[in-house]
């Protein structure tokens, strides 16, 4: 319980610390005229109020990752808070800054574009390609999700095929309409549920007489049933990644920045709806061990039940909250995957939009850009749900990899202090790289050999990065 405290205590003092450190380096204008003002369309450029725009972002950004990424995360340990305090303050936080303020001072543009002026043209449509493929993964995974726990609930009186088809029909509309209609105006009402939800599990887990394990150097050892085939690194830092660090934020940060008033409101609007986020995953990786009577419970259930997380976040909630208790967590849950698949969709109709300079002010625009997404996204709901979210969590983190060295470019190139980008852009590097290698769904080389190679991969990648910011 100490180091489960420990560890949310020090996230909120990170966001008034670290936090301020961080949006010192970027350099804060004030008298700059946002995109919101400036290029006002009362489509996607629309000035919202700063409450309004920090449960977007958050809701955005807090789909099943912090809750199914925990529970899986901490099958390895409290290992699994290590990486997620570590992980949101100085990977995933600065991450989330820097990519929401660089498109707040392009204009808005989507992460793809960004990249792209500052490390060229190649970049950018490598880019444009892969968030553009992660938002349709992230978009059909939060359609498939969310279903089959609402199917469960209902205990299976309509079937599966049914809540697709609502929940679909949902994205289409919210992709289309003006941001105000539907996404500024439910999500207040969405966001008090995932708060009353995360809120319910922390005070149960508190006001009981639970034992969550303590950080030692003996629990921090990898607590899963084969550890030599699930090694810690990398294979921790890919399952946790939306409570730690996760390109798909950087996907939805232009959202936001096409909606603020001031440059000022970043530090709350990027940096803390991710500490609010880790603070989330936090709360599910300490309620799946109690629940489980251990990691080496939590491991058990898990092999028993096909590592099925949503049949955990079921049984913890009503577990920890009783039955209408865990009824309302579980509404929190089907909320969270909800609230970022339909902006998963918008963003990718704005990446589109970008790339095509396709003017999205008439309806007929973003329908015509919206309809070959959703095809693509009703074929990939027949395949496989595990293949596509074990795809999705590799490409996630590519993505935010690519998306810190940009800003470690960025910084160089203005002779700020890049170090604090720079770091964590290498660490990942070697995370993305090694777990490719040795992974199911990747190469499947012998960890030994995936090491060597993900640190060869690593330094050749640094190397040219560096060799570039010379360059520049």
């Amino acid at each position: 319980m100490i180091s489960f405290c420990i560890s949310i205590v020090v996230l909120v003092i990170s966001y008034y610390t670290y936090g301020k450190f961080v949006e010192r380096t970027f350099k804060v204008d004030t008298t700059r005229t946002t995109p919101a003002i400036r290029l006002q369309d009362n489509v996607d450029y629309m000035p919202l109020p700063r409450w309004r725009i920090f449960i977007i972002q958050f809701l955005n950004i807090a789909g099943l990752g912090p809750i199914f990424g925990a529970i899986s995360g901490a099958m390895y340990g409290p290992s699994a808070f290590i990486w997620i305090v570590i992980g949101s303050i100085f990977a995933g936080g600065v991450h989330d800054y820097f990519s929401g303020m660089l498109s707040l001072r392009n204009d808005g543009l989507s992460i793809s574009e960004v990249v792209g002026v500052y490390l060229g043209n190649k970049s950018k449509y490598l880019v444009r390609i892969f968030s553009f493929v992660l938002l349709i993964f992230v978009g059909t995974v939060f359609i498939v999700g969310p279903a089959k726990i609402i199917d469960g609930m209902t205990q299976n009186i309509f079937g599966i095929q049914l809540w697709i088809g609502i929940i679909l029909g949902y994205y289409i509309i919210s992709t289309l309409l003006p941001i105000d209609k539907i996404i500024s105006k439910i999500y207040p009402l969405f966001g008090i549920a995932m708060v009353l939800m995360a809120l319910g599990l922390f005070v149960a887990l508190l006001i009981n007489d639970y034992q969550i394990p303590e950080i030692s150097w003996t629990s921090i050892q990898n607590g899963t049933l084969q550890p030599q085939d699930t090694p810690i690194f990398p294979m921790l830092f890919i399952t946790i990644s939306c409570g730690a660090i996760s390109g798909f934020h950087a996907t939805q940060s232009p959202l936001m920045a096409r909606c603020m008033t001031s440059e000022k409101q970043g530090r709350s609007i990027f940096y803390g709806t991710m500490i609010t986020e880790g603070i989330v995953a936090l709360i599910w990786a300490a309620a799946a061990m109690v629940v489980f009577r251990g990691v080496s419970g939590l491991n058990e259930a898990m092999f028993a039940n096909d590592y099925n997380a949503a049949w955990a976040a079921n049984e913890i909630t009503y577990s920890l909250l009783g039955k209408y208790g865990g009824l309302l967590a579980l509404i929190g849950i089907v909320i969270a995957p909800i609230t970022s698949g339909d902006t998963a969709f918008r963003s990718a109709r704005l990446i589109l939009a970008d790339s095509f300079k396709y003017d999205q002010k008439k309806v007929k625009n973003r329908l015509f850009l919206s309809i070959g997404i959703f095809v693509i996204a009703i074929a990939l709901t027949q395949v496989n749900f595990d293949i596509i979210w074990r795809y999705f969590a590799w490409s996630n983190q590519t993505l935010a990899t690519m998306v810190l060295w940009t800003i470690t470019i960025y910084l160089a190139q203005r002779k700020r202090n890049y170090w604090i980008v720079l770091i964590p852009s290498v660490f990942m590097t070697m995370v993305c790289t090694t777990y490719i290698l040795l992974a199911p769904e990747g190469l499947q080389l012998d960890n030994t050999i995936a090491y060597a190679l993900g640190a060869i991969s690593t330094l050749i990648i640094s190397g040219l990065i560096v060799r570039k910011i010379k360059k520049k």
